[in-house]
């Protein structure tokens, strides 16, 4: 075959194989964006922005807000020594507490959902020791807050190790030898250079709590104004009206969609 030949063959070839990698990715676009744009074509109308301001929504949009930014506040309280413990300090039994941190991340929103009534519902485990000191937790403002810091605090936390572990280890000795304690050595040099590893952290942690929904309605119940959420309140919507529903999950599209952009845009900044 001349060369000519040869190359107008191989080139026939690879538009052939091309398909094989362009048909099945057109269909999983289109899987992915299709349900999103009918959601988007359903909004748009003049009903759109009446039902986004009804008082029910705006009751559950506050509620999703303050809930899931406390959430985010004792992630990052309580996640960010954590993840430098896990990141930094070697110990026995280590990848069994990774583990145990991580698996909330995997769970059925309905098993975290049933741990957490188990464990502190009024007949729970830890529920009776609590009722002796005159708190109840299940289906209060307070238990929206546990189910959400239980499903999200693990990605913040699995962030915050990766930009721990990422920073190089010559820059914490030449601190300690200078003669920094472990909390110097973390608050000027940890801290600092991990920043935009903890804010993604923060991100991913604020949308997973934002749009939780298994472990919030089996905690804290569905209670309008006390207990429920934008993810509740779309699902009682479609039982007694589209209206609400559709506008609150435009919303959380959005809301969502935004932060995406924002982590995309730290991990380019990172490369």
């Amino acid at each position: 075959m001349p060369p000519s030949n040869h190359r107008r063959h191989l080139l026939h070839s690879d538009r052939r194989s091309a398909w094989l990698f362009i048909l099945p990715s057109l269909a999983l676009v289109a899987l992915l964006g299709l349900p999103l744009l009918a959601l988007l074509w359903r909004a748009a109308g003049r009903d759109f922005l009446a039902y986004a301001f009804a008082p029910n929504a705006l009751s559950a949009l506050e509620l999703s807000l303050v809930t899931s930014t406390v959430s985010v506040l004792l992630a990052l309280a309580a996640g960010t020594p954590l993840a430098y413990i896990l990141a930094r300090w070697n110990f026995r039994g280590k990848t069994a507490f990774e583990l145990l941190v991580d698996l909330p991340v995997i769970l059925p929103p309905s098993v975290a959902g049933l741990a957490l009534l188990l464990a502190f519902g009024r007949q729970g485990v830890f529920g009776k020791w609590l009722a002796v000191a005159g708190i109840s937790l299940p289906f209060t403002t307070l238990a929206v807050v546990m189910a959400q810091a239980f499903v999200s605090a693990p990605l913040f936390v699995r962030s915050a190790r990766v930009g721990f572990s990422g920073i190089d280890a010559r820059l914490e000795e030449a601190a300690t030898v200078e003669g920094a304690n472990e909390w110097q050595v973390f608050r000027h040099i940890m801290f600092p250079l991990s920043g935009r590893a903890l804010l993604t952290g923060v991100i991913l942690t604020w949308t997973r709590a934002l749009g939780e929904f298994g472990a919030t309605l089996m905690f804290a119940g569905n209670l309008v104004g006390k207990t429920q959420t934008m993810p509740l309140a779309i699902y009682l919507g479609l039982e007694q009206g589209l209206g609400v529903a559709i506008a609150l999950s435009v919303l959380l599209v959005l809301v969502s969609l935004s932060l995406l952009a924002v982590t995309r845009q730290l991990e380019q900044n990172q490369r």
